[in-house]
């Protein structure tokens, strides 16, 4: 999928949630802490959308669950494993991940995903402005983590450490 077409599958998501998202164009970044200067952020302000694959018995479909930890933090597999009820959770190869959800890594979104997978958001991310992946490389969505939240259902949750 090309680059405006991921770009336009998140404003048609968050349009269609009702979804006040900002996305702005900035230079190419080769790190979170890049990109977070270049916004004039602090690394924290930046939330990864991390895609989780759930383990399942073999020959069963891959199932796949969405984490939003800031950029600062790293996922607590403890404490996302006793949230989510299971015992094996692991982060897919990139291919994977772009199969999950249409996006590249650096890019990935919930919003305009190609399947809906369930969100859980770090508790530490509640009641801020964040930026996150725009669907394309060199821009940035800005939402309110809140109304992101609340218009996906996720699951809130201390996720990280």
């Amino acid at each position: 999928m090309t680059q405006p077409e991921g770009r336009a599958r998140v404003e048609a998501d968050a349009a269609a949630r009702g979804l006040d998202v900002d996305i702005v164009e900035r230079p190419a970044a080769d790190s979170l802490e890049q990109a977070a200067a270049l916004l004039g952020l602090s690394a924290r302000d930046i939330v990864k959308t991390l895609v989780v694959r759930r383990h399942t018995p073999d020959g069963a479909p891959n199932e796949y669950l969405f984490t939003l930890i800031p950029g600062d933090r790293q996922i607590s597999w403890a404490k996302l494993r006793a949230v989510v009820g299971v015992n094996k959770l692991s982060l897919p190869e990139a291919s994977l991940a772009f199969e999950a959800t249409g996006y590249e890594r650096g890019t990935i979104t919930p919003l305009g995903s190609t399947t809906p997978w369930p969100i859980y958001a770090d508790l530490a991310i509640v009641g801020t402005r964040i930026a996150m992946g725009a669907g394309a490389h060199g821009y940035s969505a800005f939402v309110d983590a809140d109304a992101l939240i609340a218009a996906f259902d996720a699951t809130v949750a201390d996720i990280s450490n």
